[in-house]
């Protein structure tokens, strides 16, 4: 029985006689409605429905028109056992990028509002993402159903049933929210449950624990008929929530017969060859018959395809599912172009890990190795302290509060990320010192001088919370929001957001309690730490060729003749170590190698500074603008052996810098 009748029998009084109470349109709707009622549903899978009454909206999709399971044939199964008649209840997917997974999650939400009503939760990785999700997804799969329509309450500003981010239908409603909102998380029980992308989800929804655990907690009571979906890109070995769940399933794959002697296979990469700088080339090679098989018999191969389980699950009522973008039907990501993507990662750590996680839809195993101290002091470069280089456009700052000490590093950016340490500062005396927190405020006005010989000051300094809290937002507080921004580092990674909030936290000024007195941003410190290793490692060239003005990579990390063997030691002070749980889960952990490790905190700190201007985002004008604002050197001095004028560009005459200028200039 669908949930109209149902409902109606848990309705008070007021209303009954015109069905206004429901929400239906008079008399006539309320019959309607118990007409459907009493009709038994049609017995239909949601792959079934989805053939049936989805349409594709050109607002959605590149294929739009009515939508057909036949064009992803591995998404068949996977759909339904998201039906109530299948006796799973939770469906795991890691998946590569772009193969149909979110368009599935959308056949659940469409299937349950038209014939499975009940509560549903959709959790995206942040409110804003969920928001976004509604505009482009949802709102045209419930305009482009006319099943839908009828069923969904009309947006209308005096009716709270349809709003961004709920949807209220016969029998049930549909709330959509972030990983990010606790609130939105534990707001109602929820039959079914979608979880899109939960590698992206924070470490914890406001302190308030793991997204993926508080969102399946809302489901509990529905014992054996809730279904939980959870779909992701993996991101990292160790860490990555959607490779965890899926180990801990039947890690199911999807076989293909071969067209020329019929073995099954499940596809792997390796087994895709070409000639080398000739992707167009690529065929895929079988296991049985070592033959090449050409992409046109991909829609074939897919037609009769299976999916097969490789192992027995720890917990029965749960399936799991992997897909690379191998599968990808024809006419989408193509052999070619997957082996010319492969082609150009090559020799790039970050296009590798993409590759893997969004072609392959397999973990990357993160290098946590800490660099070498003396490699990297041999690779030290000359310039003054106190002073930016030419390539540096914009200036951040770290500060590691400890007992008796805070100890800032200030960073210059320039175009990728690229950086340079431009000073380290101790201020002695801790957070109990006055004097302490003088130091640190006359920082804040204090300007470094640029090559260009413009003088430059903070866009924003980024100060630690994790000793004595209260001292540090008092003071970020009585500085103001603009300039500084206090951090709380949690463990873990997040590649797509990792730096979260601000969220208001209450703090004690003047020895009065403030409720929600002070901002507060959560940064996932081993994202950053990984990053900073990774670009310390990278190569770059040699100084005849930066002499020659060849460009350094982008984010590479300049370090200075000044930096000391210690602050480097301090810099390298932590690896990256794979621990295993009890149930025997992998997850990395960093561990430190030497007690002392502020410079590598402080250059964390700095970098979440970069992150909150926004850095990471900004368009290619927006470079550009920054550029031009330092363009005042004599431009005809520019790639000489003369270079300009002494004393004009503070530490110009270093190798090093002639480099970074021509660079610069290139950059027009």
């Amino acid at each position: 029985m669908s949930a109209p009748s149902s409902t109606a029998s848990r309705r008070s009084e007021p209303g009954l006689d015109d069905g206004s109470a429901f929400g239906f349109d008079g008399a006539d709707g309320l019959l309607r409605a118990w007409s459907r009622g009493i009709r038994p549903d049609p017995d239909l899978t949601v792959s079934d429905w989805a053939d049936r009454h989805r349409w594709l909206s050109s607002r959605a999709s590149a294929e739009p028109g009515r939508y057909r399971t036949a064009r992803t044939p591995y998404m068949r199964e996977i759909m339904d056992q998201l039906s109530p008649a299948s006796p799973v209840q939770r469906v795991v997917f890691m998946k590569a990028a772009q193969i149909g997974a979110t368009e599935t999650g959308s056949c659940f939400i469409g299937f349950v509002m038209h014939h499975a009503p009940g509560p549903m939760l959709a959790v995206q990785p942040t409110v804003e993402l969920a928001k976004r999700n509604s505009r482009q997804r949802i709102d045209p799969l419930i305009e482009e159903s006319p099943e839908l329509r009828e069923r969904v309450k009309p947006a209308r500003s005096r009716d709270a049933g349809n709003t961004m981010l709920s949807k209220e239908f016969a029998g049930g409603i549909l709330i959509m929210t972030g990983a990010n909102s606790a609130v939105g998380l534990r707001s109602t029980p929820a039959r079914y449950i979608f979880l899109d992308e939960v590698d992206a989800y924070p470490a914890s929804a406001d302190e308030e624990g793991d997204p993926v655990s508080l969102a399946e907690a809302r489901s509990l009571t529905f014992a054996h008929r809730r279904k939980v979906f959870l779909v992701s890109t993996p991101t990292i070995r160790g860490v990555s929530r959607i490779e965890r769940e899926y180990e801990a399933s039947d890690q199911r794959r999807f076989f293909v017969p071969c067209p020329r002697c019929g073995h099954r296979q499940w596809l792997k990469f390796e087994r895709l060859r070409w000639e080398k700088g000739r992707p167009e080339t690529a065929t895929y090679h079988c296991e049985g018959c070592d033959q090449p098989i050409a992409e046109h018999h991909k829609t074939a191969m897919l037609e009769t395809g299976a999916w097969q389980a490789t192992t027995t699950a720890a917990d029965p009522h749960t399936v799991g599912y992997h897909l690379s973008a191998l599968y990808s039907p024809v006419g989408w990501l193509s052999w070619e172009r997957i082996a010319r993507a492969w082609e150009a990662a090559q020799g790039s750590d970050e296009a590798m890990r993409a590759f893997r996680n969004t072609i392959l839809g397999e973990t990357w195993m993160e290098t946590g190795e800490a660099p070498d101290w003396q490699r990297l002091a041999d690779r030290r470069e000359a310039w003054k302290p106190g002073t930016v280089p030419a390539g540096g456009l914009f200036l951040t700052a770290g500060a590691d509060v400890q007992k008796d000490r805070i100890e800032v590093d200030v960073w210059a950016w320039g175009r990728g990320l690229e950086s340079w340490l431009v000073e380290h500062i101790v201020f002695e005396g801790g957070p109990g010192d006055a004097a302490c927190w003088r130091g640190l405020t006359d920082l804040l006005g204090r300007t470094w001088l640029h090559a260009s010989g413009q003088p430059m000051t903070l866009a924003r300094l980024a100060v630690d919370t994790g000793f004595e809290a209260s001292a540090v937002y008092a003071w970020a507080r009585a500085q103001g929001a603009a300039q500084v921004a206090p951090l709380k580092g949690v463990e873990g990674f997040n590649r797509a957001s990792p730096v979260s909030g601000p969220t208001y936290v209450d703090a004690t000024l003047a020895g009065k309690r403030l409720r929600r007195g002070a901002r507060l941003w959560t940064v996932a410190v081993s994202t950053f730490k990984a990053e900073t290793y990774r670009f310390l490692r990278q190569d770059r060239p040699t100084r005849e060729e930066v002499e020659a003005g060849a460009p350094f990579p982008q984010r590479t990390i300049h370090l200075p003749d000044w930096a000391d063997s210690e602050w480097l030691k301090q810099l390298t002070a932590e690896q990256l170590v794979t621990v295993r749980n009890r149930r025997g889960f992998a997850r990395l952990e960093w561990q430190k190698l030497r007690e002392r490790n502020e410079a590598l905190d402080a250059r964390v700190y700095a970098r979440a500074a970069a992150w909150i201007l926004g850095a990471d985002r900004w368009s290619e004008a927006r470079w550009t603008d920054l550029e031009a604002q330092f363009r005042c050197i004599d431009e005809a001095s520019f790639g000489t052996d003369k270079g300009p004028a002494a004393g004009t560009i503070p530490g110009y005459f270093t190798w090093a810098e002639r480099g970074w200028l021509n660079h610069l200039m290139r950059l027009r």
